[in-house]
Formats: C-alpha cells, structure tokens, sequence
C-alpha cells in the first residue's frame, strides 16, 4: 500500500483535519488536495535521442468555496507553516459570508486502473534502445523518408483529498503515451504523417514489437498518402467523418460548450437550451469517465467525487451539462463527476473525461456510399472553436474525395469549418462502428491542461464548409 500524503507533513493527520476544518468553516465548499507526482519523457528525433526529462513534484491546494467567490492558495512545501498561511489566505474568501457547508461526495470502491508506476518498466535503457530501433525500422521502409521522430512518456500521479469534515479519499493515476512522427519527401516536397497510442496502465503492450511496428507503419503510410494528395477543394460539401480520433471535432466544437461554468455564465452557445433539440435526431453525446484504463478516466475527480457516464445529448436533446461542485450548486444540479485540475497549483473547473459520440444504425460503407460528391475526413490536426458562438475550424491531417460513393484521391489542406450547434443538426447519418481514440488526447482550458479521450463511429454531416486551396 503506497504511504498516505498527510505523512509527509511535519504534523499530525489530525492536525491536518483541524485546520482545513477551520478553513472551511462558513463556507459552502472547499477541500485540501494533496499531490506527488513523477513524471518522464524521451524523444528520440533526427537520429538521436534529443531530450531525456525526469522531473518529480509534490505540493498542496487548499480552497474555500462561497457563492461564486473561491479563496485558494497552493504550496510545493508540505508543512504545517505553509499550510496554516495558506488557510489565513484563503479564509478571506469568506469575509462577510455565512453558508452551510455542502454535503460530502459519495464514497466509491471502484477502481479503474492499476496503481503500479509505469515510469521504471521499461527501464531508462531499454526505452532508449527501443526509440533507435523505431527511427530505424521506418528510416528502412521507405528511402524517401527524410525524418523520424518517436517519443515515449509517463507520469505517476498520487492525489489525496481532504474535506472540511474529515474525511480523506486518495486516487493513484498511472498515465502512458507513445507517439511516431514521419516526413517524407519527393524533391521539395514534403508531407507528414503522425501515430500515437496511450492509456491508464503500464507501457506493456504499447512497446511490444507488432504495437509499435503498427504505430510506425500507420505513420508512413499517412506520410505517404499526403505525399500524393492533391490540393483541397473549397466549396460546399457532405462530409463523411471516420470513426475514432475525429471526434476531437466533437469535443472541441460540442464538448466544451456542454461544460457547467460556460452555461452558469450564459458565455456558451448552449446556454438556456436544456431540453431543447440542439442536434439532428439519432445523435447522442456521453461524456464517460468510468471506462477502465481509458486516458481520460478518473475512478474520482479532483474534488473526490466518483466519475460518471453522463448523457449530455440524447437523440438530439440537450438533457446534460458536465459539472463540478461549485458549478452544480450555483446551478442546482448534481455534481457529475467533471471537476479537474491539471495538479495542485490550479483550482478545478468542469473539464471534459472522455467525450463521444454513441453508435447509429448505418455501416461505414452504406454511409460512405451514400456521398455523391463530397469528403471523407480520416484524421484531424489541431482545430480552434469559440465557445459563444460555436464558431470552429479544424485542419484535415488525412482526407479523401469521395465520388459517386466511392473514396477516390487523397486531398491536402483540407479546413472544415463550420458553427458547433448548427454541425450538430447537419448529422444525417451515424454509423454503427463507435471507436474511442487511441490514448492521445490533451486538453487545455484557462491556462489547464488535462488528458482526455474521445470518439464517434463513422458519420455523415451534409453540407458543411470546406476551406481549400483550390475552387
């Protein structure tokens, strides 16, 4: 059993309990979180091992709650000095304020994940030797291979949160990721393609030699397939989207404005629409932090209260926003499960676990088959929304022409551009084949950044705007 945090400190557990008690005294909500984390990452680019990082960390975050006001300080020293300096901090918060402290979090047995670090398997070496014999084996499939990069990552996170009544939950947080990059080139051009695998567990089977040997193939080849692309159309056009990692579109141009404080503050295009038809028919949107070993996971949240599979969309019908303690107060609701923070120096806020789209009626081919003239986006890059409007563009990083339902030339360039809610409703069909990305998503909100996971079956949206290089 790992040693409890409150161990660390230069007093007594008790102690501990007795001054987050006071601190929290008249307020409506607060708690103490305690972290130590490990962390490691070796990238291995141009031929050589480039950068090597191991860093550890430990510290505290100690908030109290009143109305929409919060107090919160953060120390990385674990003592009783710093802590009591920190509670004369944060007890200003609730100057003037009289509230009855909210009712504790359920307690939970589940586990989602294992608590082994995955840092020390394999070792420091035995990565190192891998990430050479990854830029080899691709440098050897193609000679128009002009760079490889591969990198490997993992922290070690060990949370503990203690509330105003004493009582004390803790989480241990494995995380792993792996990730190819390939350019290739033909004269002077170059194009490039990416894969990345990850999850809650040990590095196990993303280093076996037939998962990395298929993360470094489907690199190439989506290198290699954008080698040959042409230009990207501009116009109007049904877009068919594949199954997996694009629903980042989803998260991004839907998922975000779904989160409590943005609909509490009335700054989200879905604000005051609970109930309302926000989405085509036959599409349901679940954020879903309960999946085992699934990188956006969480067995409790950053404020000790479980995760949840919350239905957010259901057959088009806005039924639920993603909410903390303090958001689902003000709002009347249950907490979700949704209050994140990227460690101890940052407050939680609602942030998304892993967000995705459920399944629909239609196989791949069928829907594919049923575009005349129109675009079948394999993978997306990097994508930018305005949460108010829900305004969004996100940049193609593997697309294809789809001509009388069949898929035809690759295309490079390729922006989809659209507005979040109004996507929603251009969703005509929805596939039958629901896949959760691999394990690479990281999302930043206010400064934060999280790791999450998302995902959609295949699915058409009709008429969506394509920006391009050519007309």
């Amino acid at each position: 059993m790992t040693t409890s945090l409150t161990s660390l400190f230069d007093c007594s557990e008790d102690r501990l309990k007795e001054i987050v008690s006071q601190t929290i005294a008249g307020a409506d909500d607060g708690e103490l979180f305690l972290e130590t984390s490990e962390s490691e990452a070796l990238l291995f680019d141009n031929g050589r091992l480039k950068t090597a990082n191991y860093g550890t960390d430990q510290g505290f975050g100690l908030r109290a709650v009143a109305g929409e006001a919060t107090g919160y300080a953060h120390a990385s020293e674990l003592s009783e000095a710093a802590l009591v300096r920190a509670a004369d901090a944060v007890s200003a918060v609730k100057s003037g304020y009289s509230g009855a402290l909210a009712e504790a979090p359920p307690r939970t047995n589940r586990h989602l994940y294992g608590e082994d670090n995955p840092i020390g398997a394999p070792s420091f070496a035995e990565k190192a030797k891998l990430l050479t014999e990854i830029d080899a084996y691709v440098r050897n499939a193609d000679p128009r291979v002009r760079q490889v990069t591969a990198s490997l990552a993992a922290s070690w996170q060990h949370v503990e949160i203690i509330r105003g009544d004493g009582q004390i939950v803790r989480d241990i947080r494995p995380l792993v990721r792996m990730n190819v990059s390939v350019v290739v080139g033909d004269g002077d051009r170059q194009e490039s393609g990416s894969y990345g695998a990850g999850g809650r567990k040990a590095f196990g089977e993303f280093v076996a030699e037939d998962s990395w040997k298929h993360a470094a193939d489907e690199a190439l080849r989506q290198a290699l397939v954008n080698l040959r692309a042409i230009p990207a159309p501009a116009g109007t056009f049904d877009i068919v989207l594949s199954s997996g990692w694009p629903g980042v579109m989803l998260h991004e141009a839907v998922g975000h404005g779904l989160e409590g404080d943005f609909n509490r503050k009335k700054t989200s295009a879905f604000a005051g629409l609970m109930g309302s038809q926000v989405a085509a028919k036959g599409v349901t949107v679940v954020d879903d932090g309960t999946i085992a070993e699934r990188r956006g996971s969480l067995t409790i949240d950053d404020e000790g209260t479980p995760t949840d599979r919350n239905v957010l969309i259901e057959d088009g019908r806005l039924v639920g926003y993603m909410q903390d303690r303090q958001n689902a107060r003000l709002m009347g609701v249950t907490p979700t499960g949704n209050g994140r923070r990227e460690g101890y120096a940052h407050q939680p806020m609602p942030r998304m676990t892993n967000t995705f789209m459920t399944e629909g009626p239609y196989t791949p081919e069928e829907i594919i088959a049923s575009v005349r003239n129109g675009v079948y986006a394999v993978s997306f890059g990097g994508g930018q929304v305005d949460i108010t409007s829900g305004k969004f563009v996100f940049g193609c990083t593997e697309a294809y022409m789809i001509e009388d339902g069949k898929v035809t030339q690759p295309i490079k360039g390729a922006m989809l551009i659209g507005n979040g809610p109004d996507a929603m409703h251009r969703v005509s069909m929805v596939g039958n084949d629901l896949k959760l990305d691999n394990g690479i998503g990281m999302c930043g909100k206010a400064g934060q950044g999280v790791p999450v996971g998302v995902g959609q079956p295949h699915l058409r949206m009709d008429q969506m705007t394509l920006g391009g290089t050519r007309v």
